[in-house]
């Protein structure tokens, strides 16, 4: 389907007074557009068949046989730096990683990417080995229908009418088909029946041979596994899936856990595994009308008006209809209308949202002047010439998700959730073994697999990692380890003075009136644990303000000065735009470090721990340390990227740059830019400039982390990005005289280490590697 099939089958409408038609044919309400694919009522396609009498290229997206025009070539943000890159290709992003191939020009990890050194232990993973899978090629069709056919559920069936000709063995994305087998002709048209006997063609055109280890190949093996999950009866809520039926209830706090398993299969250095993790969906037991309702109640009592509440209440939270298995995100309230208002649907006829529902899902809204929800779905680049329909929800069907900033607060609520939600390894290790032996019973997923030839260990994934030695902390004349257990040193720093130490002389400390107690208190706790870190501290400013950012900013406009070390604020709640009000302004209206404190200063045995990690943020904050590790590298420098993409509003993205501009790694150069031609090569000239300044001379190594990279990225960072730092640091050095490692870091795993220790399995240590069987062939 285009975009704009894809857009109108998502089911949006025109926002304002009430719902207009869209153009060609609205469907206001989730998944009303489903409705016009019921008998007698399909919608004519928008174009006419192009051209459609040759066979596709191999690899071609479905539609560009067709055209004649050449295919937009999308801009995708590629580091510092936009670029334009080639048309993506048809497989998802993590499978184009797969043909990206570095190992082959690095000799040292060409052969193997084990290492030698450091303590081995022995390591369990929660991947299963695939012990057999189809060795044969197989066969994509793309699959087109005329007229359109938006219901990806109807268009599996139409296909499937001709299970004789296409064989029980198949996988079908909605827009494409693999088959092991080539069918007698390379395009074929056939004619299915609705419902009704009303007639559409489906056309099958080949598209190109997948050998067994293809990228593309691995793509169709995932939409297999998420066919398992529903043979397994799991309920699929986004892209996870989850078993509705064993969903745990905390009525306490009206809370109920749906317990899910996430699955993806991929070839690693040895063999093809699938990787198993268990997930939760969180979802409150109290609808989004339950929450109008309270919140209508309430305001009446203290005066307040009732639509901003709610606004604030909702807007921006996720909400989860249950008779579509869909979640969306709330962005307005329509108070204008209610379920008894009438849309226009694609046929033309006129239908009120409660007669739609009860004839759609079978849902009868019982509340009939309660007001609309307005959800603008998920909107992806693609789209971005696709007129714009929100979805219109009813909130007594749209159940609350996720927990509300109170409910993060309550110490009861996270504890009960965690004995849910948070999961010791064996007790993971259960749940998954739970998962393989329910597959490996069930007589239609075995059915299934056997169809592709597919099996699997039962048993974890088992390999041998490295321990790295760990490394010494130096403070001060003081040199210790930290607890191998955690990686944890807080407790030993408190003990002796810091290692590069800032004196506090002229600082200012900003309060409300009812927190004046906890901001004296503060004062003097770092009164006392100042002397030991080697701090010379003169007493602070202490001045009131208002609550609010308003009072927050008159105040330091009137006292700040050229002088000014730093500002603490003592605020009264931990309010968002409180916090971003008074950050704004003294980051950029006038840059001066600063420290804010949220009122919890008033319990005597934690004031001492508090005021000691704030005496350490506020000394760093001024340039000085609190202490060093010694990497074992002479003259290098150490660089971070990460970038913010802006999907909502698809304003411009924003890079964060930072580099280390001394051995010691105790200072730092940083900067925010907004991602435009050149502006990175400057980030880095700027650094090194830096570094030269304190140092002499240029760093020999510099080592890069970039996060940001999403899946599918990996070739346009080393053909665009990775380039580019080499050029600048040629013009820079005058000579290819350096060394240059990049690290793309990646934490959207759903991959698991675990350690038996005592029998039991545990976490493994921090500093444990893992350089062998899960790393990739290719890098």
């Amino acid at each position: 389907m285009s975009g704009r099939a894809r857009t109108r089958a998502r089911g949006r409408a025109h926002s304002g007074a009430s719902p207009k038609p869209a153009t060609p044919g609205p469907s206001v309400a989730p998944g009303a557009s489903a409705a016009t694919q019921q008998p007698g009522q399909i919608q004519p396609r928008l174009q006419q068949l192009q051209e459609e009498s040759h066979v596709a290229e191999p690899g071609q997206p479905r539609g560009a046989e067709g055209t004649c025009q050449p295919p937009e070539e999308p801009q995708r943000s590629a580091g510092l730096q936009v670029v334009t890159l080639k048309p993506r290709s048809c497989c998802g992003g993590v499978f184009r990683d797969l043909v990206v191939n570095t190992r082959r020009y690095l000799e040292h990890v060409r052969e193997s990417t084990a290492g030698s050194q450091d303590k081995m232990v022995k390591l369990f993973a929660n991947h299963f080995r695939v012990v057999s899978q189809p060795q044969w090629i197989a066969f994509k069709y793309n699959v087109d229908y005329t007229p359109d056919i938006e219901n990806g559920n109807v268009c599996e069936s139409l296909l499937f009418q001709h299970e004789a000709l296409l064989g029980k063995c198949r996988i079908f994305d909605g827009n494409s088909l693999l088959l092991p087998h080539r069918l007698p002709k390379p395009k074929m048209e056939l004619v299915s029946e609705l419902k009704d006997d009303a007639l559409v063609k489906v056309t099958i055109e080949f598209s190109s041979e997948l050998t067994p280890t293809s990228p593309d190949h691995l793509r169709y093996y995932n939409i297999l596994f998420r066919k398992i999950l529903k043979i397994m009866k799991l309920r699929q809520v986004g892209r996870n899936y989850y078993n509705d039926v064993k969903g745990e209830a905390i009525l306490q706090h009206k809370l109920e856990v749906w317990p899910g398993y996430i699955t993806s299969t991929l070839q690693y250095e040895d063999a093809m595994t699938l990787c198993v993790d268990v997930n939760h969906k969180l979802l409150r037991m109290e609808t989004a009308y339950d929450v109008i309702m309270c919140i209508r109640d309430d305001a009446k009592n203290k005066n307040l008006d009732v639509e901003t509440q709610v606004a604030k209440e909702l807007v921006g939270s996720i909400v989860f209809t249950k008779f579509n298995n869909k979640t969306y995100r709330v962005d307005a309230i329509n108070w204008k209308e209610t379920p008894q208002t009438e849309f226009r649907k694609s046929d033309g006829t006129k239908i009120t949202f409660v007669e739609y529902y009860k004839r759609q899902y079978n849902v009868q809204v019982t509340v009939l002047n309660q007001p609309l929800l307005i959800s603008k779905g998920k909107w992806k680049k693609r789209q971005q010439d696709t007129p714009h329909e929100p979805i219109f929800l009813v909130p007594e069907l749209c159940h609350l998700t996720g927990l509300t900033d109170t409910m993060r607060k309550d110490y009861r609520v996270m504890r009960d959730l965690s004995t849910h939600m948070r999961l010791e390894p064996e007790k993971r290790q259960l749940k998954l073994k739970e998962f393989m032996n329910n597959m490996q019973q069930d007589k239609n997923v075995q059915k299934e697999l056997r169809h592709w030839n597919f099996q699997f260990d039962t048993q974890f994934l088992s390999f041998s990692g490295r321990i790295l030695k760990e490394v010494r902390i130096f403070q001060g004349k003081r040199a210790f380890d930290s607890n191998p257990q955690f990686a944890e040193w807080s407790r030993e720093t408190r003990s002796g003075p810091l290692l590069n130490v800032k004196s506090l002389d002229n600082w200012l400390i900003l309060y409300t009136k009812r927190n004046y107690g906890a901001a004296f208190s503060l004062m003097q706790s770092l009164r006392k644990v100042t002397p030991t870190m080697g701090i010379a501290m003169r007493d602070a400013k202490m001045v009131e303000v208002g609550d609010t950012v308003k009072s927050y900013v008159a105040v330091l406009e009137k006292h700040d000065s050229s002088n000014t070390q730093m500002v603490v604020c003592v605020l009264s709640s931990d309010r968002k735009a409180m916090y971003d009000g008074i950050k704004k302004y003294l980051c950029v209206n006038c840059p001066i470090p600063s420290q804010c404190v949220v009122h919890i200063l008033d319990k005597p045995q934690t004031l001492t721990t508090i005021a000691t990690k704030i005496a350490q943020q506020m000394n760093c904050k001024m340039g000085g340390a609190l202490w060093k590790v010694q990497t074992g590298l002479q003259n290098a420098m150490f660089i971070g990227i990460d970038c913010f993409h802006d999907i909502v509003n698809r304003r411009k993205s924003i890079a964060g740059f930072v580099a280390s501009i001394n051995e010691d790694l105790m200072e730092w150069f940083s900067q925010c830019i907004f991602q435009e031609s050149g502006q990175g090569r400057a980030c880095l000239q700027e650094a090194l400039k830096l570094w030269h300044e304190r140092n002499s001379i240029l760093p020999y190594s510099i080592i890069v982390y970039r996060d940001g990279v999403g899946d599918g990225q990996l070739q346009a960072l080393i053909d665009y990005e990775i380039p580019q730092i080499v050029s600048s640091l040629e013009s820079i050095f005058n000579s290819p005289n350096f060394k240059l490692t990049f690290i793309v870091v990646k934490k959207r795993i759903n991959t698991r280490f675990f350690v038996q220790s005592q029998g039991r399995l545990r976490n493994p240590l921090p500093g444990t590697v893992v350089d062998v069987v899960l790393t990739k062939r290719e890098w």
